[in-house]
C-alpha cells in the first residue's frame, strides 16, 4: 500500500496479419500494440493500446514523468492529470490513447497491489460477459469467410460481424454467404466503418434484413450525429444501429446519446481514457437507458465490462485475439459464447510472455 511508482517502460510490436485485411475504407497487413509497463516495488502493471508506433515515445517524453513517485492507488487521480497534461497536444487520438495506456496499466498495478483480480476492485456485477466473434474482412474469399464464422460458431460463439461497406453488391452474397455459415439461430452483424451514404445505408440495410441482420454499426462517419440518427429512426424493427469506437471522452459518447443516435453504444478503453474512461462511458450510457458493447481488445476490456451493469457483448476480435493469445499467459479463452475471470489471478490476470514477443518488437 505504500509502494510508490518508480519506472514506467513502453514497448512497440508489430504482428503481420495472417492474410490481407480490409474493411469498407481501409487495408493493412499488420497491427501495432503499444505496450506500457508500470512498475512500484516488485509489482509491475501492464496496459496496452493498437495504433501508431508513435505513441510509445510519446507515452514516454509526456506521460511518464506524470506517475513517478505517486501511489499506484491514485489511478484516477493520475489520469486526469494525465488528460490535463495532453491539452496542448489535443484530448484525442494519439495523445488520448497513449493515457488510455497508462491508466490501464495503472489500474492493473492497483488491483495487484491490492491482490486482487480487477473486477473484484471494481465491483463485479457478473460472474461472465458474453462475446461475439468479429473479423470477416472485406478482402476474404468466400471460403476463408465460412471457415472463420463458422469456427466461431463450433466454439460455442453465437453472434458473429462481417465487415461491409467496399462493394454494394458483392456484400449481400457475403451476408447471404455468413447466414449459411452460421445457421438461422445465430446473430450476424455488420460493420461498415463509416463507407456509405445515408441512402446506401438504408438501402443496404433493408436488403441485409432479409437475412437477420440486426446489428447495424457505422453506416456513416461516426461524427456525423444528424445522419446516424436520421438512419436509425428508418431502420426496420429489430435492426440497432451501434457507434462509439472512436468516442474518445466523455462528450464523444454524451453526443451520440443526446443526438438519439444509437441502439447501442460502443466504447474502446484502449482509446476513451483506460479503464476509468470505460467505467464512465458505461454509466454514461446506463443513465442513457443504453447498452455498452465493447471495441475490440479483448483482454482489456473484460474486467471492466463486468463490473457495469450497463455492458451488453465484448467484441472477439480476429486480430487482437491473435496477438493477445499469443503475447500473454492468462489469456481468457471463451466457453459457450463467454469469457469467465479466473479468480487466482489478480490485476488483468495477464502476464507478459517477452521472449515470445520479441521477434515483433520494433521500438
Amino acid at each position: 500500500m505504500n509502494s510508490r511508482i518508480s519506472e514506467l517502460r513502453v514497448a512497440v510490436y508489430t504482428v503481420p496479419t495472417d492474410a490481407t485485411e480490409s474493411d469498407g475504407t481501409l487495408e493493412w497487413k499488420e497491427t501495432t500494440m503499444v505496450l506500457v509497463r508500470v512498475r512500484a516495488g516488485d509489482l509491475e502493471g501492464l496496459g496496452y493500446t493498437y495504433g501508431s508506433a508513435a505513441i510509445g515515445p510519446y507515452s514516454l517524453s509526456v506521460l511518464a514523468p506524470m506517475g513517478t513517485g505517486k501511489s499506484p492507488m491514485d489511478a484516477t487521480a493520475l489520469q486526469a492529470k494525465m488528460i490535463e497534461r495532453i491539452r496542448n497536444d489535443g484530448q484525442c487520438g494519439l495523445a488520448m490513447m497513449a493515457v488510455s495506456a497508462v491508466d490501464i496499466a495503472l489500474w492493473d498495478l492497483k488491483a495487484k497491489v491490492l491482490e486482487l483480480p480487477l473486477y473484484r476492485l471494481l465491483g463485479d456485477v457478473r460472474s461472465s460477459v458474453p462475446i461475439y466473434g468479429s473479423g470477416g474482412f472485406t478482402s476474404y474469399t468466400d471460403e476463408q469467410l465460412y471457415d472463420e464464422l463458422h469456427g466461431w460458431i463450433g466454439e460455442g460463439i453465437n453472434a458473429v460481424k462481417i465487415k461491409v461497406g467496399r462493394d454494394n453488391a458483392a456484400d449481400i452474397g457475403r451476408v447471404d454467404a455468413a447466414r449459411e455459415a452460421i445457421g438461422k439461430d445465430a446473430a450476424l452483424f455488420v460493420d461498415a466503418n463509416g463507407a456509405y451514404s445515408v441512402n446506401d445505408a438504408l438501402r443496404q440495410a433493408e436488403r441485409f434484413s432479409v437475412y437477420g441482420v440486426n446489428w447495424l454499426e457505422e453506416p456513416v462517419v461516426a461524427t456525423n450525429l444528424p445522419q446516424l440518427a436520421f438512419i436509425r429512426e428508418r431502420l426496420s424493427a429489430g435492426m440497432r444501429l451501434v457507434a462509439g469506437e472512436y468516442g474518445y471522452g466523455l462528450d464523444d459518447f454524451r453526443g451520440l446519446l443526446e443526438a438519439h443516435a444509437v441502439d447501442i453504444l460502443q466504447a474502446d478503453a484502449t482509446r476513451c481514457g483506460g479503464i476509468t474512461g470505460f467505467v464512465k462511458a458505461g454509466h454514461l450510457a446506463e443513465a442513457f437507458h443504453i447498452p455498452l458493447s465493447s471495441h475490440c481488445a479483448p483482454s482489456v476490456h473484460f474486467h471492466a465490462a463486468m463490473a457495469l451493469s450497463s455492458f451488453s457483448l465484448a467484441e472477439y476480435f480476429h486480430d487482437h485475439v491473435r496477438i493477445e493469445e499469443r503475447f500473454f499467459d492468462g489469456f481468457a479463452r471463451p466457453r459457450q459464447g463467454c469469457l469467465y475471470p479466473d479468480v487466482d489471478r489478480n490485476g488483468l490476470g495477464l502476464v507478459f510472455r517477452e521472449a515470445e514477443a520479441e521477434s515483433f518488437r520494433v521500438a
